[in-house]
């Protein structure tokens, strides 16, 4: 019995792979049947429709499903679209429309369940609850993808792309809008987020927990609810993003949280209530970035230790830092800042005095947050003048040598 089966599974593995249609006038006419059929390294063209049909369960490997003129698979509100079970199964071109919200389920279009390498390239999702879900997956590529949620709520929507138990996935060039988080990592490892756009989803264009090791570069976050959160992690790297346009009081362009040893560099942070906010995040280097007109540009806790923050350009910020602390262990080093009026007598580039960027009315509204009406006030001015004159009440917090000009 034994013997028969191998010999079974060396002849499927030695057929040659099959390209199937699906379509009107097709061979097959749903993407299940042809799924059924196929044999591993196969592809499968969907031709231009509306497919409506159980959940499409994959368990196929080497599997390429491929839409022309983009063929619709419906949910019909009601279920997930397609589960892939099985290794290096592409999925591309393809549109997935209509989950349902479904309250007791993260329902998903498009489930990849513990399979490695597989590619979910160029498709469109729909008014779908959770667009793409890996469990447990490896080694997986979400590329070029265009998600637009259904709006509403938080408790209404579920997230773009979601990360659970997975290691080294790649999540490069995707469009997310209107979902509740637009990328989301949970107990993930070695993830690479590159190139994507968030823009206006309900609570954070990106939000991950105990996920270790991960890089985000040249990324976009633009007006997303809460901002983007990074939390419970450690060694993560952060370079050329744009964090933009979170405003509200519980809003964070970025937002670090219990998080160790990460890099921070060159990115832009504009036009939000708090540009950088740091609560018990802990060794890292902060360098080369914008900080342009926010409400804080940095809010320092008592709790986030050993940060160095140097060659970044603080301009337009109603505060540049703000702490709960007079005891801060984060160093300031040849920052470049807009409100520093000292003088350059050596003309090194240095300023030969230093900045002080914690302001006494900075101060105020952190113990005091309806004190802010008066921000423009001739009184607080005074205020803040007289401080930096006899500094007795803000932190000993200082750049040493700040720049006179913003670096390139």
């Amino acid at each position: 019995m034994r013997a028969a089966l191998l010999l079974t599974m060396l002849f499927a593995a030695a057929l040659p792979a099959q390209e199937l249609v699906v379509g009107d006038g097709a061979p097959f006419k749903t993407v299940s049947a042809a799924v059924a059929a196929a044999r591993p390294g196969s592809t499968i063209r969907v031709r231009p429709g509306t497919y409506r049909e159980p959940t499409i369960e994959i368990r196929t490997p080497r599997l390429r499903i491929v839409g022309e003129g983009w063929p619709v698979l419906d949910g019909e509100g009601q279920r997930e679209i397609v589960n892939i079970r099985a290794d290096d199964v592409t999925l591309q071109g393809l549109v997935f429309f209509n989950t349902g919200i479904a309250h007791m389920q993260d329902r998903a279009a498009l489930r990849v369940i513990e399979a490695a390498r597989c590619t979910v390239a160029d498709n469109r999702f729909r008014q779908t609850l959770f667009a793409v879900y890996l469990q447990r997956a490896v080694d997986c590529t979400i590329r070029n993808n265009d998600i637009v949620g259904a709006g509403g709520g938080e408790s209404s929507n579920g997230n773009g792309v979601h990360l659970w138990h997975s290691t080294g996935i790649r999540v490069i060039g995707n469009r997310i809008t209107g979902q509740r988080d637009g990328i989301y990592f949970e107990f993930s490892r070695g993830a690479v987020a590159e190139n994507n756009r968030s823009e206006a989803n309900a609570r954070y264009g990106l939000h991950f927990m105990f996920s270790d090791s991960c890089r985000y570069t040249d990324n976009a976050f633009v007006a997303n609810g809460a901002g983007v959160a990074v939390m419970y992690s450690k060694g993560i790297t952060m370079e050329r993003n744009e964090f933009r346009d979170a405003v509200g009081s519980a809003a964070y362009a970025l937002l670090l949280k219990e998080i160790t040893d990460g890099v921070l560099v060159e990115n832009k942070f504009i036009g939000s209530s708090t540009g950088l906010y740091l609560e018990g995040a802990s060794r890292f280097e902060i360098r080369g970035n914008e900080f342009r007109a926010n409400g804080w540009a940095v809010r320092l806790m008592a709790d986030a230790l050993d940060n160095r923050f140097v060659g970044n350009t603080f301009e337009g910020n109603a505060f540049d830092v703000a702490t709960n602390s007079r005891t801060l262990r984060s160093t300031f080093d040849g920052n470049w800042w807009d409100a520093y009026r000292g003088y350059d007598l050596d003309r090194d580039g240095r300023g030969d005095v230093p900045f002080r960027p914690v302001r006494f009315f900075a101060l105020v509204v952190e113990r005091h947050p309806e004190a802010l009406l008066m921000l423009r006030s001739p009184v607080t001015t005074v205020l803040d003048a007289a401080e930096r004159v006899f500094p007795v009440l803000t932190p000993p917090l200082a750049d040493e040598r700040p720049l006179m000009r913003p670096p390139r």
